[in-house]
């Protein structure tokens, strides 16, 4: 089982290969930067050549980069777009350096463009980017709050079917879950990844970010608890991780640090779950 979580690259990217392995995982997310700034990853080419040798020799991997939380691919303004492709570009280009196999985004906010055209806005800004050979962007599942595109299935799909790009998809159960597919039960989880099937294709699945949920189904709002112990809780998160669509799946852990549990702790549990 490929499970991690996403770690910090304080002190240089190559420290996250220790963090990963000291949570246990063999596969991991990270910024490059600050997620909250306009910021351009500055990564040291010794630091990079260390990440990659390390990864391999730990036997950790995939990798994957996830953007900043600033771009917003589905906007309507043209200032806030080329610093959304001057980002992504940045990320891809690190991606390559690293070694890294994926870079992670969100589809934004349409902020009031409209559906339709911030699908096609967000499908044109990724046309826009050279991507290196070896790296994939994925598109990220959205809790479905306001304007927000990738809440339902149909935004990913029309996001893959309208770029030109090789993209993949990473699903987040959390995100899912509070866009109302319900994953709390076996036949819950059997009839979300159905539909998911149907409207994006499991083909296209290439990493999921596995969180439970402090909220309901449905609820929209974003908010992530220790895998078993939230919303979807124990019996689905069981359902999930054993589903055939899941096998062989990478999985990235972003729950919260609270209650005396880690990601460490969240780790043994996810393996427990699907054992």
């Amino acid at each position: 089982m490929q499970v991690g979580a996403h770690v910090s690259v304080a002190g240089g990217v190559d420290n996250a290969v220790d963090r990963e392995l000291d949570v246990d995982g063999n596969c991991g997310q990270i910024f490059t930067t600050s997620p909250q700034v306009w910021q351009q990853p500055t990564i040291e080419t010794d630091e990079a050549e260390q990440f990659r040798t390390a990864s391999q020799e730990a036997g950790l991997g995939p990798w994957v980069i996830h953007s900043s939380y600033l771009v917003n691919l589905a906007t309507p303004k043209e200032g806030l777009r080329e610093k959304s492709v001057a980002s992504m570009q940045a990320e891809l280009d690190a991606a390559d350096r690293l070694g890294v196999d994926y870079v992670n985004v969100h589809l934004g906010a349409h902020t009031g463009a409209g559906v339709d055209q911030g699908l096609d806005n967000a499908a044109s800004v990724l046309d826009e980017l050279d991507v290196p050979e070896g790296v994939t962007v994925l598109v990220e599942s959205d809790a479905g709050s306001g304007t927000k595109l990738g809440g339902e299935f149909d935004h990913l799909a029309a996001v893959l079917a309208r770029s030109s790009q090789d993209l993949g998809v990473c699903l987040d159960t959390a995100h899912a879950f509070a866009a109302g597919y319900d994953l709390s039960t076996p036949e819950a989880v059997e009839a979300s990844l159905a539909e998911f099937d149907d409207v994006v294709g499991v083909e296209n699945l290439a990493c999921v970010h596995l969180n439970d949920s402090k909220h309901g189904c449905g609820a929209n709002k974003d908010e992530h608890a220790h895998v078993g112990e939230g919303e979807i809780g124990t019996e689905g998160m069981r359902a999930f991780l054993t589903h055939e669509a899941i096998q062989n799946v990478p999985l990235v852990l972003e729950t919260p640090e609270e209650n005396g549990k880690d990601f460490a702790w969240n780790v043994e549990r996810t393996r427990e779950l699907a054992d």
